[in-house]
Order: structure tokens, then sequence, then C-alpha cells
């Protein structure tokens, strides 16, 4: 088959970060288990890698900008022996893509040496940095994690052990996170009291492993034992599995939505669902909700894939390919700022102009947010032949800004508050369009063992949110403070 000219890939929500954590009791090589781990956390982020290792109480740690075979080599991993390990893969949500704000962070305080890594975003982060500074703290980074780690240290301090402090941290931040961390005899992991991001338990032989994805699980050989629960801390030592539960813990996670959508690879369970298999509920009920007359079924790759499938399965229509993907970029349009996202001119989809010439098409995609992306895939369909392009989209439109770490800051960016379905059919270019409608979504996630946040569609949240959010709220400029 021949093909078209490359697409650039923009117009995407993005997830923010990917967590870690190993406690080995096999003498396995665990910073290479980690670094198996992060490899299959890459497409949660891909801005900076980092691996911290516990040997014998003495804390080691290498973290860089790049993609983890890009940060990490056999002389570099081979450097970091230990016993127990946590590691971390970082898109930006709140602080800037700069060295100093990768993680893992290991810091020293009057208990000891810590290690944290930590997926998801904070809403009062403001406050509580504005405190630490006034009492005399002096901070490196500009990312909430290391706000979370003086607050565990500070309550460190007032309580007889490390995992009780993780827990009196939660009363004291708000927001949406999952953490992983190492003490100098633990590894502990946590979810904040709504289970907005997710975390899982697994067991390889003798060792326990947690990760953001049940996927990584499958890469090293780990059984899957549960998620960990809402407000629920646990934490690993020499005599096993232990956890606690805050109060305000709910008894069903609000899991983000956008896991299923989005986020998680196909192959994660996450809260007890197949990723993959509530994408093609989505597809199905996308062609229940949107049928049309056509030729030929196709996805957006990747994340477009699982529900055109769906859409084909429940339409009867042929499924095929509609682009070649470069294989080699992976997620690489994870890029912090709207201009590198439209610089990005390496990163293409080619049409298969054989595949869709003089044939009228339906292209699945998860999401629209600003249109950039789709309007340039349309007219390169028609410019390769196609007769029809009808756009569907396997979740609600975008009408409300994130505020626990999918990459939505403000409805300003969002070209479903601005205009109505049939004007966004006509800026794009598309002959229909048509997106799953909030109530087709709870359809497709009855499978799910937990509840969710829709926030981003329907503008209830979970939490009293603030009214802005400012990715860079702590970074400097030559301008100053943004």
């Amino acid at each position: 088959m021949t093909e078209s000219k490359g697409i650039i890939l923009s117009d995407k929500a993005k997830e923010e970060c990917g967590v870690f954590g190993f406690y080995d009791n096999d003498g396995f090589d665990v910073a290479r288990l980690t670094y198996y781990g992060l490899y299959g956390l890459q497409h949660r982020g891909q801005e900076s890698a980092g691996i911290a290792v516990n040997d014998d109480n003495t804390f080691h740690c290498h973290r860089d900008l790049g993609l983890v075979p890009e940060v990490f080599n056999d002389r570099i991993l081979n450097s970091l022996t230990g016993t127990i390990s946590v590691g971390h893969v970082r898109f930006t949500t709140k602080g800037g893509n700069k060295r100093e704000n990768a993680q893992p962070l290991v810091y020293k305080y009057v208990k000891g040496t810590l290690a944290l890594a930590y997926n998801g975003n904070l809403i009062n982060t403001g406050e509580l940095r504005q405190a630490f500074m006034e009492n005399g703290a002096i901070f490196h980074t500009s990312s909430d994690a290391e706000v979370m780690m003086y607050q565990i240290a500070k309550e460190r301090i007032k309580t007889h052990a490390v995992e009780r402090a993780v827990l009196e941290m939660m009363s004291a931040i708000h927001g949406a996170y999952s953490i992983v961390m190492m003490s100098p005899r633990k590894l502990i992991g946590a979810r904040d009291p709504h289970g907005l991001h997710p975390l899982s338990i697994g067991k390889l032989e003798n060792s326990y492993v947690l990760s953001s994805e049940t996927c990584v699980f499958d890469n090293i050989g780990a059984e899957f034992i549960r998620d960990v629960e809402p407000g629920e801390v646990v934490w690993i030592d020499k005599d096993g599995l232990h956890s606690i539960k805050h109060k305000d813990a709910l008894a069903k996670s609000k899991i983000c939505v956008f896991e299923y959508v989005y986020t998680a690879r196909p192959d994660s369970v996450v809260e007890g669902a197949s990723v993959y298999e509530v994408r093609k509920a989505m597809g199905h009920q996308l062609a229940k909700e949107h049928p049309v007359d056509a030729d030929l079924v196709f996805g957006v790759p990747d994340s477009g894939l699982c529900a055109a499938i769906g859409y084909a399965e429940a339409s009867g229509l042929p499924y095929g390919k509609g682009f070649i993907k470069n294989k080699y970029i992976g997620r690489t349009f994870i890029l912090p700022t709207q201009a590198q996202r439209e610089a990005a001119v390496n990163i293409k989809l080619n049409v298969l102009k054989n595949s869709v010439a003089g044939k009228r098409v339906v292209m699945v995609d998860d999401s629209i947010v600003r249109g950039t992306t789709c309007a340039n895939i349309i007219r390169a369909l028609k410019e390769a032949g196609a007769k029809e392009v009808h756009m569907r989209v396997s979740s609600p439109p975008f009408l409300w800004p994130c505020y626990f770490g999918t990459d939505i800051p403000s409805r300003d960016c969002l070209m479903a508050v601005k205009h109505s379905v049939e004007e966004i059919r006509q800026k794009i270019g598309a002959d229909s369009l048509g997106y799953l409608s909030v109530e087709g979504l709870k359809e497709a996630t009855k499978a799910l063992q937990c509840d969710y946040c829709q926030a981003c569609f329907t503008g209830e949240y979970p939490m009293e949110v603030p009214l802005t959010v400012d990715k860079s709220e702590f970074e400097h400029t030559k301008e100053g403070k943004k």
C-alpha cells in the first residue's frame, strides 16, 4: 500500500506520571527489575526518569531528563545495588521540565533518609509551600512531590513510624495522588482518600512490587495481588505486607475515567476492569449512539484502536487500517507545552492511500481537546482520496479543566466549550461528528468495580477545587514568577 505525507500529533490530553517500587526477598537485580518496570510505564511520562535504591540503609539515586533507555545504561544500573527500590517516569502537570524536578526525590532528615516517587496533582500546594517557607524551608524543586516530602518529614517527627506519618500527611494535603516511597527498612505505597489514581500490588516469588499499572507485572513475571485502596497506606518490610487506612477514605475509589479512555495501557487491568475491554465497550456504545453508512472503520493509533474495534464489531462494518504510525516514536507527542507539541514535526502518521481512497471511512479517536490534530488528519485522509470522513470520539466532549493530574489546565483551551458539535464538525472538516454521551460512558464502564471521576466532562468534582490551574506556579523566569 502507498502512504501519504506525515501528520503531526499534538492534540491530546496528557497524563502525568508512572511510579514503581520493589522490595526484594529473593536476590533479584532490583535496579534492572525497576528499569523494566519503568519501561512498561513509559507511556505515562516521557520527560524524565529515575531510580533510587536502598543498599543496607545507603541510598543511591540516578535521575535525569529523557526516556528510560536514554537515562539508564548498564554502567548506571550496575551501580544501583540494593534490596528496595522506587522508580518514576514523569510528565509535567505542575513544576517545569527541569532536571531538578525529575524523581524520585531523595532527602535526608532527622529520622533518616526517604525516597519518594509521586503520581498526581495537589490543589493546596501554594499554601503548604508558603507555610514551610515562612518556617525556614528551602525548596530545591517546583514540584508537588517536594511539598509532600516536607509534610511527611514533619509528621514523622510526631509519629512512631513512617507509614503513620504518610497517613497523617493525607489530612494536610488535598488533591489526587499515588505514591511509592522508600525508608531505610520499608517500601511504602499510598493512594489519596478518593483513589483518583491507580496503584497496584504484585508479588514475584517472595518479593513485592508496587506499580501504577498491572501491565508491568506481566513484563517482569509478577502476579497481581490487589489494588491499593482509596486512603490506604501499605508497607512491606521483613515481616511482609501491612496496611492502614485513613479515616476519610472512600469505600470505592473515584478513579480518573481517563485511565480507561486514554492513559492506561490496553493490557492493564484497572480497578478490576480490563482497559482493552472497556475501550471496546466504548466503541460498541458509540456505534449505537452514532451509526453511519460507511465502507471502513479504523482508529487513530494508538489510543483510538480498541474503541474502533468495538465500533466495527457493533456496526458490522469492516475494520482495517487507515494509517501507519512511526513505531519508533512511542508517545513522544507527550510534550509539556502546546508550542512544543506543534513543533514536533517528526511525529507522524502516514495515511494508507490504497486503504482509504474512494471509500467512506469512520475514524475513531479517544478525545478531541483543541481540534488541531483532527483537522490535520481529516484533511490528509481527503487528500488521499477518502470520499467521506466520519469522526467518532469514544469519550464525551471536554468541557471542564482537570485539577488532578490530566493536562487540561483551563476551559480556554477546550474546543467544545466555545463551539457546538456542528461547529466543531465544520472546523475539523468531517462529514459527520459524534461523541460518546455521558450516559453512554456509564454504560460502557459498567464492568468497573468502583466509581469514577468524570469532572472534565460534567464539571462535578469529587472535592472543592481552585478557580484556576497554573502549571508554572512555582517556576521563575526572566520576567519573574509566573
